[in-house]
């Protein structure tokens, strides 16, 4: 059986592993079109990839907080830490490079800022105050609504890699059912 330090080293190098297949994936970008279905579906794998190497770099902290086993030495467990901080930064830069910074940061995208009501901004105003105030708000709502629909084109993109992703495996598996099968028959068959 495997050790748990073994088990971290092994999951940090698919970590590395998925970040080099998205610094791949980023440099391929070049040579798709500028838009369209393609670019779209290899922008979406990228996404998806950043998302998963987020995962990977929580789960390594995770085994990290809960050490089992022989205990890490603190110059070990430094070491680990400053890996997994460079490759996390790693990763919020190329986060960054598809405008998925807004996925670290939920709040800001959801305007769960603290901002003064209406009705105390409105104090002290004339009509045509009142008018630019109007304006002012609708500006700042439409690009809310920008915002969302970024969110909204981007959990798009993911939803269909995932779809894809599941219609793969599904085939597969079949395959495998079907292979199964064959082998059982061929198995009673020489039985």
């Amino acid at each position: 059986m495997a050790s748990p330090s073994d088990t971290w080293i092994k999951e940090y190098n698919e970590a590395i592993k998925i970040a080099d297949d998205i610094n791949g994936m980023i440099s391929g970008k070049g040579s798709l079109p500028s838009s369209g279905p393609e670019t779209q579906r290899h922008a979406s794998a990228i996404r998806r990839k950043i998302t998963i190497l987020g995962t990977r770099l929580d789960g390594l902290q995770s085994l990290m907080s809960k050490p089992t086993g022989k205990p890490l030495t603190d110059k070990e467990m430094n070491r680990r830490k400053d890996m997994v901080t460079n490759l996390r930064s790693k990763s919020n830069q190329m986060a960054s490079a598809f405008n998925m910074s807004n996925l670290a940061n939920r709040d800001s995208l959801l305007g769960t800022e603290t901002k003064p009501d209406t009705m105390s901004r409105t104090i002290g105003l004339d009509n045509s105050g009142l008018i630019g105030l109007q304006r002012q708000i609708m500006k700042e709502q439409d690009e809310g609504l920008e915002k969302l629909e970024e969110t909204l084109v981007s959990t798009k993109h993911i939803e269909l890699a995932v779809s894809e992703e599941l219609d793969l495996h599904t085939t597969l598996i079949d395959n495998l059912g079907q292979h199964v099968d064959v082998i059982d028959s061929h198995l009673q068959l020489n039985n």
